[in-house]
């Protein structure tokens, strides 16, 4: 497969989805630093921006209507129409608290909406404290078709991903700091009960979504760093004694592109992967897309999407 990079007009293109009918059919989105929402032809030689949040935009979702779902780190939940960039707040506090870092979702046949908020604690710019302190205040809520919104899941490490199953029997929602995927199953003999569709990644998980393949995809934004995991389960002034030194001297991500994808009973079926060293044109991938074979990667620091294609 070949490798491509797409640059965007701003940094931070942390997720990717296709649009798959209508006037902007085969055309990427994505969501940068700055706020905005950029659409890519499908051939990659334009892009446009069609909105701006004014938050963070992090995980981008498509709806049935062709409006885009977007989880603004800063903002909450968020719908944009791209034909005109109007932008709608559909959940901006939970329980009377506002979301402090709102972070990727997946959307139900009937509308429902589940969508992961990493922490209470830290907001997205101190995403390092929360991965190394490990608060475990990371959520997974739904927001029913009528607005109802409810926590689903909590006591999550980072939590991150978000897809559901093919017929739509469980949630999957990643765990960065724990290097897992959490399955929560909603239909059968086990709705209401937890397992893991995958118990131990080779590395550091962000953003998920389900292919046109069928398969759920998993971002490996770093991989394993036994120092990182060793100051985790250190006492917590130590952890947070880290936190506090210049971020230069800090654990960081390894420069690395690694994209998995699981079938629904958590079997590995693809694993791509670059050794990306300091002059690779990319890194950290934080979103992943599969869409009619061609798998789009989006990165939290690159200034640009790539992608893998025949």
């Amino acid at each position: 497969m070949a490798f491509r990079v797409i640059p965007v007009p701003a940094g931070g293109a942390e997720d990717v989805v296709v649009a798959t009918d209508g006037p902007d059919e085969g055309a990427v989105f994505t969501g940068t630093e700055d706020g905005a929402i950029q659409r890519i032809s499908p051939d990659g030689r334009r892009v446009d921006q069609v909105a701006d949040t004014g938050g963070r935009p992090l995980g981008i979702e498509l709806l049935p209507d062709r409006r885009l779902l977007v989880c603004d780190a800063r903002r909450g939940l968020l719908v944009v129409d791209p034909a005109d960039g109007t932008v709608e707040s559909l959940v901006a506090d939970v329980d009377g608290r506002p979301m402090r870092f709102c972070n990727n979702a997946a959307v139900a046949a009937d509308g429902t909406v589940y969508f992961s908020d990493t922490s209470t604690v830290y907001g997205i710019d101190a995403w390092r404290s929360e991965m190394v302190e490990v608060t475990r205040t990371g959520r997974l809520l739904r927001r029913s078709a009528a607005g109802a919104v409810e926590v689903l899941l909590d006591g999550l490490a980072f939590a991150n991903g978000v897809a559901l199953a093919g017929d739509e029997s469980f949630v999957a929602v990643a765990e960065t700091a724990a290097r897992t995927v959490v399955r929560h199953w909603l239909t059968g003999a086990a709705a209401g009960t937890c397992d893991y569709l995958v118990p131990d990644l080779p590395g550091y998980p962000d953003n998920i979504a389900r292919g046109s393949d069928g398969l759920i995809w998993v971002t490996i934004a770093s991989p394993r760093d036994p120092l990182v995991e060793r100051l985790q389960r250190g006492p917590m002034w130590l952890r947070r004694s880290v936190t506090r030194i210049p971020q230069r001297l800090q654990p960081g991500p390894k420069r690395t592109i690694r994209v998995q994808a699981y079938d629904d009973g958590g079997a590995l079926v693809r694993d791509l992967r670059v050794d990306a060293g300091p002059d690779a044109p990319y890194h950290m991938v934080t979103g992943v897309r599969e869409h009619d074979g061609r798998v789009w990667m989006g990165s939290l620091h690159e200034a640009a999407v790539a992608v893998w294609e025949d």
